[in-house]
């Protein structure tokens, strides 16, 4: 990765410590991509990742970034180069991977496209930081051993960020954001698929300000 790249990628991921929290989204129609958007950020929580587990993923991001320039936007679910090329076409900042694809990475840097990809274990981890690569996925994060599992990997990778999504919610999302080593969690349930199929915007708004709220009083 080239130094401008590199740059890029940095003030990404202190974007993402700042939120500690980014919203995992599978859009259900293009139409309610920048109502969206804009409740986000009116709502304090100016970033998102939007899966590629719809086929408009793309018209999504895009429709998001001309509502909201500054939103921080994350392409998630992306398994295959071309859908890295039409996230960063679309106007993503990032893409995010659910697994470790050497392929797509070196892609990636290649091209000087800022990319998370995940893992969960340590050989997987050894492989990025080969890249690299020391701010990546953690999924899924319960399903591989939750909070106990990250804090023994911090003892061997202490350098290495994490961004856990899987299994995260309420309950649990503060002993995440514990932990030094936890750069941000993601999880579906900011922004939750039946209230937004319903374009229900004030059932939305609250249930991201109390997000917030439930983190910055770690409880």
């Amino acid at each position: 990765m080239n130094s401008t790249s590199d740059i890029t990628q940095r003030g990404i991921i202190e974007k993402l410590k700042a939120l500690r929290l980014l919203p995992v989204i599978d859009i259900p129609s293009v139409a309610v991509a920048a109502p969206l958007a804009r409740l986000l950020v009116l709502n304090g929580m100016p970033g998102a990742e939007i899966t590629f587990r719809t086929a408009h993923a793309a018209q999504a991001i895009a429709a998001m970034r001309e509502a909201e320039p500054t939103l921080l936007l994350a392409a998630g679910t992306v398994l295959r180069r071309d859908q890295i090329i039409q996230a960063m076409d679309a106007g993503a900042d990032v893409v995010v991977s659910p697994g470790f694809n050497p392929d797509n990475l070196r892609y990636c840097l290649d091209q000087g496209i800022p990319m998370i990809p995940g893992v969960n274990n340590p050989s997987q981890i050894e492989l990025a930081l080969s890249f690299g690569v020391n701010h990546l996925k953690f999924f899924p994060a319960e399903a591989s051993g939750g909070v106990p599992f990250l804090q023994a990997l911090a003892g061997p990778f202490p350098d290495v960020m994490m961004m856990p999504t899987g299994g995260i919610g309420p309950h649990n999302v503060n002993a995440y954001l514990a932990l030094p080593t936890v750069m941000a969690c993601g999880g579906s349930w900011m922004v939750d698929p039946a209230s937004l199929l319903a374009a229900d915007w004030t059932a939305l708004a609250a249930r991201i300000r109390l997000a917030i709220k439930q983190t910055q009083q770690g409880g």
